[in-house]
């Protein structure tokens, strides 16, 4: 069986959102955007770690933008076919084997008294109200939060895993086992004799029971003794603690990155050895697995719990690497909009997988930071993203404070990038060339990139009537001139469709970046960069090396790019910020 749907109304930032779930789920957003709460409200149905009391509702529970008194938390399951879940909640499964649990709670608007109901039923519109979470010695949730006590938690589920292996221990290993048993035993009791023969030992045995007989005379009647405890080998191996073995030496691990991951390890392998048998369905939920791990660990973390841990697993993260280790119809954005958290495309879906399509391959690390982003600044190739990044730092745009990606398409299309963010609810600009290309088999010409954003404003965008006059009277002049140099009013009528786009986040470059920075305020600094060519040659030389021209040039010129702050070319820069502002004016 899996856990489908989470439907929340009410419930902390949640106003009322439907959240689809698949069987390995990542579960990606910004700081407080809501991913812990989306797994405390799946754990309060589902945690057996939670007594009554925890359960009880809070006023922080409830939806904090509007004036409410109740919040709901629906779980829906698909595939209930285990029979110690369906023997458990026989009546409560439909024929379709969909189970709906729910918690709904109530606040009194005067006396401010809260309560709650919980209820189970074959569909949400035939729940029955239950007494209590019966239910969970069959159906639970195993959360594993991210403020990890590594080392308590390692000693105790090491004696867990033991017990698991012992128990899953065939007869000759078994009997194996007892003979060294009792060899350690034997062995331990020697130690146990010999320790307090130690010098040091019986001096300070000696020591401390003749200053307890000059306190009391009753300590005459026994001797204190420092028991080592050695011969209890149950509590030997009990104590016995994780290092690491190099070379013959051990050594205590203490690095938080390897103790996350013998953490995890530690879980996954109890997880492993349980019996097939299936005596109950556990879903896992895992904050930030990628705690004090590098980049490489990273992804290789993320692969391991795909593939190691049994059952439906939740992860919540806040990295790129493990992102790009997930299947993209398996992750779920959440993000905030009018004061309440929602998810983009509801969750887990289709949309977000047949957005990837385009792609052919698995996610790469550069679109996988894009989707952290508030918004993002969607440019060609290198060169402008080599220039973006440097413009903005001189300009004073924070792009990392401001949650601001720039992601260059090159080799893909602006289209398949669009598609994605649209279907995450991610905010983009995008800024083209303006290109002038000959139609095939014509002697004429078009603005390809003026088609190109006309194109992206009628896929992708709400239109606007005003917007449509003015493509009415202009579009037929972008198309069909014979000169690649284009007449006046051919120039006139697509600056005018230019200027009308800027409304809608598409900026058209004056010509292409590198004749836009040859025209601008820093004119002098390239004549100086290049000494001695003219125009035309300057601009063949930046095109013609373009990537590794930006990088030389902005190595030595960078600083004098302040110059352009309040030029044309720095206003995508400009309405990325604006847009990342508006969001958070929206959440105050």
């Amino acid at each position: 069986m899996k856990l489908s749907t989470v439907k929340l109304k009410g419930f902390r930032n949640f106003k009322d959102a439907t959240i689809n779930i698949k069987d390995k789920t990542l579960i990606i957003g910004a700081n407080d955007v809501g991913k812990t709460n989306l797994l405390w409200a799946i754990r309060l149905l589902l945690d057996r770690k939670l007594n009554d009391f925890d359960i009880e509702p809070k006023d922080s529970d409830f939806y904090a933008f509007e004036e409410t008194h109740s919040f709901e938390i629906i779980l829906k399951f698909n595939d209930v076919v285990e029979d110690c879940v369906v023997s458990r909640l026989k009546g409560k499964i439909s024929d379709k084997d969909e189970l709906c649990l729910a918690y709904k709670a109530f606040r009194d608007k005067v006396t401010k008294a809260k309560s709650y109901i919980l209820y189970a039923g074959v569909s949400e519109s035939k729940l029955e109200e239950i007494e209590d979470r019966y239910y969970r010695k069959v159906l639970n949730v195993q959360y594993i939060s991210s403020r990890r006590d590594f080392h308590s938690y390692i000693n105790r589920e090491k004696n867990h895993l033991f017990q698991l292996a012992k128990e899953n221990r065939e007869d000759e290993e078994i009997s194996a086992d007892d003979k060294l048993y009792a060899q350690i035993q034997s062995d331990l009791k020697n130690v146990d004799d010999k320790i307090p023969k130690l010098n040091f030992i019986a001096s300070a045995t000696k020591s401390i029971n003749e200053e307890l007989v000059s306190l009391s005379l009753h300590h005459k009647k026994q001797n204190i003794v420092f028991d080592t405890d050695a011969s209890n080998i149950d509590s030997f191996i009990k104590n016995v603690s994780i290092a690491s073995s190099n070379n013959g030496e051990n050594v205590k691990v203490g690095g938080d990155g390897r103790l996350n991951q013998i953490y995890l390890a530690l879980w996954a392998s109890r997880n492993e050895l349980k019996e097939e048998k299936i005596e109950e369905v556990t879903l896992v939920c895992i904050e930030e697995p990628e705690a004090h791990l590098h980049p490489h660990q990273q992804r290789k973390l993320a692969e391991y719990l795909n593939s190691t841990i049994k059952g439906q697993v939740l992860i919540t993260s806040h990295s790129p690497q493990i992102t790009c280790e997930f299947s993209p119809n398996s992750i779920i954005r959440l993000f905030s909009q009018n004061n309440s958290t929602l998810a983009a495309s509801d969750g887990c879906s289709e949309i977000i997988e047949d957005a990837f399509e385009d792609f052919g391959y698995r996610l790469s690390i550069i679109p996988a930071e894009a989707f952290f982003a508030d918004v993002v600044l969607l440019i060609e190739g290198p060169s402008e993203e080599l220039f973006y990044k440097t413009l903005a730092k001189q300009i004073g745009v924070d792009l990392d404070r401001l949650n601001i990606s720039i992601l260059m398409v090159d080799g893909v299309g602006f289209k398949t990038f669009i598609k994605i963010l649209n279907s995450l609810n991610i905010d983009w600009v995008l800024r083209t060339d303006n290109d002038i290309f000959k139609i095939p088999n014509k002697d004429e010409y078009r603005f390809a990139g003026v088609q190109r954003c006309i194109d992206f404003y009628r896929t992708f965008l709400k239109s606007y009537k005003a917007t449509e006059n003015i493509l009415d009277e202009n579009e037929s002049f972008i198309s069909g001139f014979e000169t690649k140099k284009p007449p006046k009013e051919n120039v006139v009528a697509a600056n005018k469709i230019i200027k009308e786009l800027e409304d809608y986040d598409l900026y058209v470059s004056q010509k292409d970046l590198e004749n836009d920075i040859f025209n601008s305020p820093i004119k002098d600094d390239v004549l100086e960069f290049f000494g001695g060519l003219d125009q035309n040659e300057i601009i063949e030389a930046m095109q013609k090396r373009k990537a590794s021209f930006m990088y030389d040039f902005l190595k030595k010129k960078k600083d004098d790019l302040q110059k352009l702050n309040s030029d044309f070319i720095s206003l995508p820069l400009k309405r990325c910020v604006e847009i990342v502002e508006n969001l958070h004016n929206e959440a105050d």
